[in-house]
């Protein structure tokens, strides 16, 4: 019944920047820790930014550290990353994920979220 909907991706020529988003509805957004993963063809699925339930503690990727940010707002059931100075190799499918988390911990492996969107395209033309 959890149900997580990715918005924001696009093309974007490299150098730009981009704002992703992902609605959380049928659950406790609160009570989940938020993940943002991607995928791009041919690769296998990759960590990209972490965020505890209550935004207090983070963690990225090296590949995105720097230039990227992951942010949530629990009062509208949202979690954002926003990514600057954007490359050819971030095109992939990013994916939204969640997973019940009792206190600040933060996860970077796809196999410890519960629940996924269905992705949003980002593709970075140069």
């Amino acid at each position: 019944q959890v149900q997580l909907v990715e918005s924001g991706g696009g093309l974007v020529q490299a150098g730009g920047s981009l704002r992703l988003s992902c609605v959380v509805s049928g659950g406790t957004f609160s009570s989940y820790a938020m993940g943002w993963f991607r995928q791009a063809p041919g690769k296998e699925r990759e960590f990209v930014a972490a965020i505890s339930r209550g935004g207090g503690r983070t963690n990225y990727a090296d590949s995105v550290k720097g230039r990227s940010t992951i942010s949530r707002d629990n009062a509208v059931n949202t979690v954002y990353l926003q990514v600057n100075s954007l490359k050819s190799e971030d095109t992939a499918v990013y994916y939204c994920a969640a997973r019940p988390s009792p206190s600040l911990e933060v996860r970077i492996t796809p196999t410890s979220y519960n629940y996924w969107g269905q992705g949003t395209q980002v593709t970075v033309s140069s």
